[in-house]
């Protein structure tokens, strides 16, 4: 990192919502409810998945993942976004912003590496159902979701790199309430279309890359069910990926409207909306969508609750 970066710019100012000191209150039981279930919510996916028998298959290994990440995820933002709205200075440090952008792009990469690697799984079992033990065992698992992981920890260096060599000399000032590329590159004072023009390219090929893989592997799925002569068997296989489908497209909305959208109708107050929506909410929601859309998630979560019920009885 270049010296001017330290000695100018030691930590930036972060703007939260409302300067209204009330309202800040509200929206910081409100952000604080969102992050307990949020925690909560991935917590007992993780718990249920690791110590239920029969949800230990490739398809409940990869939302096991997920769940980790989305949990990452909202704690890279939301603990510090809690703290801005008691504390008067709402700033962060320099390295903390580092750290900060680093786990966002890490994060929101390995989501979106894995939700492709799911609808991946879901053809698999869909479309070779007789050979989908083969397909998608255990090593096959392992190595997909470190892939995942690996992909998201160059692209997080790459940008993180590219992101704090720039100088920053000007206001730091950060119209938004954790650190991003978009109002990271309005502060600073160095020429930043490398930096742009890399973050497309990195993001265009990830993002292309697991759309195409999404939409074919459904393309396929939808054929095959359609070709399907058991109706019930139709509508069971449709059942397994309406979750799955949900989450991709909240994801994938709202990341296409925030980094691929034409540069003159950037708003960084837009920005601030939907990045509340892609980094709080749909980690909390995700949880949700699997746990009440998934028979066997819910039979997994009645067990301990009926022995609960049962032990408090007796």
């Amino acid at each position: 990192m270049k010296r001017e970066n330290l000695t100018l710019v030691m930590e930036f100012q972060l703007l939260v919502f409302t300067d209204d000191q009330k309202l800040q209150i509200l929206l910081f039981v409100l952000f604080l409810l969102v992050y307990v279930i949020t925690v909560l919510g991935n917590a007992c996916i993780i718990v249920l998945i690791k110590t239920t028998s029969h949800l230990h298959t490739a398809m409940y290994f990869f939302l096991c993942n997920l769940s980790l990440v989305d949990l990452c995820y909202s704690s890279a933002i939301v603990p510090k976004m809690l703290c801005n709205f008691l504390s008067e200075k709402k700033t962060i440090s320099f390295f903390g912003c580092a750290a900060q952008l680093f786990w966002v792009c890490c994060c929101a990469t390995i989501e979106s590496l894995l939700l492709a690697v799911m609808a991946y799984d879901r053809y698999s079992a869909i479309c070779n159902p007789l050979l989908y033990v083969g397909i998608m065992n255990k090593k096959v698992c392992t190595q997909l979701a470190v892939l995942s992981y690996l992909g998201g920890l160059i692209q997080a260096i790459i940008q993180t790199s590219y992101t704090f060599t720039l100088s920053f000399c000007l206001s730091n000032m950060m119209s938004h309430f954790f650190c991003d590329l978009p109002p990271l590159w309005k502060l600073s004072c160095s020429d930043t279309t490398i930096n742009q023009v890399v973050a497309f390219i990195l993001g265009s090929i990830t993002s292309a890359g697991c759309v195409t893989i999404i939409l074919v592997s459904y393309a396929f799925i939808i054929s095959h069910v359609l070709r399907s002569q058991i109706r019930d068997g139709r509508w069971k296989a449709f059942s397994t990926c309406t979750s799955h489908l949900t989450c991709v497209c909240m994801f994938y909305g709202t990341i296409l409207f925030m980094y691929f959208r034409p540069k003159s109708s950037y708003s960084l107050d837009q920005d601030k909306v939907a990045s509340v929506f892609y980094t709080v909410v749909i980690p909390m929601i995700n949880p949700l969508i699997y746990s009440l859309r998934n028979t066997d998630m819910k039979e997994a979560m009645k067990k301990p609750i009926r022995g609960t019920f049962l032990s408090i009885r007796t």
